[in-house]
């Protein structure tokens, strides 16, 4: 078995060699030198750089992000990080030590992320060199024995050796082969596209880790809650949130600014489905620039606001109460839209009214005001069950008021959640029977305080809208990496890299022998068919010939045997 396999080898020569750019793995010899520094140094490469290492590294990558998915993160939201250790006090420390909650930040994800990038540079490099390499040479030529090649087929013709390679030679260039003559046949080869799909996917793959590593060093996004008629400015301080990455200059962001000017949202009012939302519009006027002039935008989901770059998101919606509180002197002290917070579908929503500055008792002594708000846009009506909304539609807006005076706490230079009511240094308002002070309010009505404190008025109902803004500045690469990545991908595997030899010789009986034959880079029944094709096409310029009859037995005499035909005269 193993002379055969050196038989054909011998035989193939430079046929069966260089149909692929992958790197030929030595034979290693019976005795192996002892490796120093530089042969493991090599011998590293030589693994890091095989296909076989790329592979399992980008299933790794794979395989690391699943964490990043499944755990908050600190890089997209700290609170639910937060709320998420709380919860699991067991669990939490050992996520931290294998820093879970920074995942694509980690030692271990960057190394993973590195290796992979060398692996794919130093494997492209050398395939790419020997692609080069084959596209400027030719097709090698034909072995000596065609026979021994998977797909073959022979016939005789009356036609010169000559016409037969010069008919081959324009079928196979009319077919798309890169062909030539090598002395006594036609060398061809098609399907150099496979391995240039092969490298494209691979390159691609690079120009993706390029764009995802660039957009997380560049990246900016943060978010903003604006309530209708007020606006924002792409600055810093504007945000209500802000992330970027680490190599992210203030100075990136795209100049521009907007004014919510109004938000309808339309709902389904019948059947099953009533409530479910049918349309969010946010209608915004925004400039590009210090001085640019104002233009119209209407913002939907999945439809975003587009400035040099920058995308401006709808998020989400919800109601802001317009609140006025006034002091026991009936001097107005606050009066601004309050957003709430919505907790269902139907946008029943909570929140808190914080009075900071301005307000004096009636007694003249500055105090600070906080009311816990709960608000529905459709309210069923006392004594229709709990004070839940059935609508998210504002048909009927209520806002339940209850009211606390003392130091919001907002002194201590601690950050507050603006949606929550910190109590633990104020007292509550108590009603005329010593009950807490608490109360339902319909647009225009007022909420007396005890004792001469005021009054806080219900004024009108308007909507606020949160938007997202964000800059990706390599999503173009990633999106053009990723198209690349499956044209590639697709080429390397339905094209099939295949060549196709003709020899054409004369017999020594003066007829011209013509052989055929194909080799594929892998097995597949299409090259039988396709070698097939050629041969038909070839053999109606080279039709097969025709056998001559057979000479008449010559005439005997009775008793006289004829005599044998010389040794070598039989076809």
């Amino acid at each position: 078995m193993s002379n055969t396999h050196t038989t054909d080898e011998r035989d193939l020569g430079e046929a069966g060699e260089q149909l692929s750019t992958a790197p030929r793995e030595e034979m290693a010899s019976a005795a192996v030198p002892a490796m120093g520094v530089i042969g493991w140094a090599r011998w590293f490469w030589r693994q890091l750089t095989s296909m076989r290492v790329a592979l399992i590294l980008l299933f790794l990558l794979s395989l690391g992000a699943i964490p990043g998915s499944l755990i908050p993160q600190n890089s997209v939201d700290e609170l639910k990080v937060q709320t998420f250790k709380d919860a699991h006090t067991t669990v939490s420390p050992i996520y931290e030590k294998l820093q879970f909650f920074d995942v694509y930040s980690s030692v271990w994800f960057s190394a993973i992320y590195i290796l992979l990038f060398v692996s794919l540079i130093g494997c492209i490099v050398p395939r790419t060199g020997q692609f080069i390499g084959q596209l400027r040479g030719r097709p090698p030529g034909a072995p000596r024995t065609l026979t021994r090649l998977p797909a073959y087929t022979t016939w005789r013709t009356d036609a010169a050796p000559e016409e037969v390679r010069e008919a081959a030679l324009s079928l196979l260039r009319k077919r798309r082969f890169r062909s030539h003559t090598v002395g006594e046949a036609v060398a061809a080869e098609k399907g150099y596209l496979r391995e240039m799909g092969n490298l494209l996917f691979h390159i691609a793959l690079i120009v993706m880790l390029v764009a995802f590593a660039g957009g997380q060093l560049f990246k900016s996004e943060g978010g903003k809650l604006v309530v209708e008629g007020d606006g924002f400015a792409n600055t810093i301080t504007q945000y209500d949130d802000f992330k970027s990455g680490s190599l992210f200059d203030n100075d990136d962001l795209a100049p521009f600014s907007f004014d919510l000017d109004d938000f309808v949202g339309t709902y389904e009012r019948n059947g099953p489905q009533r409530g479910t939302p049918r349309t969010y519009e946010a209608r915004v006027t925004y400039s590009e620039g210090a001085d640019g002039a104002p233009k119209k935008k209407v913002i939907e989901v999945n439809k975003p606001l587009v400035v040099d770059g920058t995308k401006v998101y709808l998020n989400a919606h919800g109601y802001a109460p317009v609140i006025s509180v006034k002091d026991g002197r009936g001097k107005e002290v606050y009066r601004t839209a309050v957003p709430l917070l919505p907790i269902d579908n139907n946008v029943t929503s909570t929140g808190a009214i914080k009075v900071m500055d301005g307000y004096k008792d009636a007694n003249g002594k500055k105090e600070q005001l906080g009311f816990q708000a709960f608000f529905v846009p459709t309210f069923a009506g006392d004594g229709k069950g709990t004070m839940f909304s059935q609508y998210p539609g504002a048909d009927y807006p209520v806002l339940a008021l209850n009211g606390y005076y003392g130091s919001l706490g907002v002194d201590s230079g601690l950050p507050q959640n603006v949606y929550q009511l910190d109590t633990s240094k104020m007292k509550e308002f108590k009603d005329s029977n010593g009950d807490k002070l608490k109360k339902r309010l319909r647009p225009g009505e007022t909420m007396k305080l005890p004792d001469g404190a005021g009054s806080i008025t219900f004024v009108s109902v308007e909507e606020w809208a949160s938007f997202q803004i964000s800059r990706q500045p390599a999503a173009g690469w990633a999106l053009g990496g990723a198209i690349a990545a499956i044209a590639g991908l697709a080429g390397s595997l339905f094209i099939q890299r295949r060549r196709m030899w003709v020899r054409a010789v004369r017999g020594s009986d003066g007829v011209t022998v013509v052989e055929m034959a194909g080799l594929g880079r892998s097995e597949s029944a299409k090259l039988p068919e396709e070698l097939a094709d050629l041969a038909v096409a070839l053999h109606t310029v080279a039709p097969t010939a025709t056998e001559p009859s057979p000479d008449p037995a010559p005439e005997t005499e009775p008793g006289h045997p004829a005599e044998a035909p010389a040794e070598g005269a039989e076809k």
